[in-house]
């Protein structure tokens, strides 16, 4: 069964049911969800299908998200703004990411840069020389530090620890100003 655009709600549910009870069996998932087992089995038949499918959609709709921020095209810090907004609608999905991307990728990590690096790294060397970024920090540690940023915050949202209102302005003002006192 292909994955309809309006399905989106339902799999973020199935996501977050997986990062908060990571063991669970499908019959277990559903009910977390809200949905009959048999609705489930229909997306997919085993909970690693249900894994692979999650990270295919998780992975696709960032890449969207990422691409919609306008990168390339729009002033830095405005491309960022969209950025953190536009990855934020989407925090059940990196939750899951993060948590299930560690656990595939333990034993052998992938090789190379992805998309997703070669683009932000891109995007924060072009900020570099136009001068909305530091230059000290080279082009690639800016994307881990932002990417630390913007996971580390989600899962804090999620266990509680910090709010939800103001989380995007959060991770941008600690990304550009770091947390010194001033």
């Amino acid at each position: 069964m292909e994955i309809q655009a309006d399905d989106s709600p339902l799999l973020a549910s199935l996501a977050m049911a997986m990062v908060e009870r990571p063991r669970s069996t499908l019959m277990e998932l559903a009910k977390a969800v809200g949905i009959s087992k048999a609705t489930l089995y229909r997306y997919c038949r085993t909970r690693d299908a249900l894994v692979a499918r999650l990270m295919a959609h998780s992975l696709g709709l960032l890449t969207q998200a990422m691409r919609a921020a306008q990168l390339d095209a729009s002033p830095p810090l405005d491309a960022l703004r969209r950025l953190n907004a536009n990855y934020l609608e989407h925090r059940e999905l990196i939750a899951f990411l993060v948590y299930f991307r560690r656990e595939k990728y333990a034993a052998k990590p992938p090789t190379g840069q992805s998309e997703w690096e070669v683009s932000l790294d891109r995007f924060f060397l072009r900020g570099q020389r136009e001068g909305a970024f530091r230059i000290d920090i080279p082009a690639p540690g800016l994307t881990e530090l932002w990417a630390s940023s913007i996971v580390g915050l989600v899962d804090a949202e999620r266990r509680g620890r910090v709010a939800r209102a103001g989380l995007a302005e959060l991770i941008e003002q600690a990304f550009l100003e770091g947390v010194s006192a001033r």
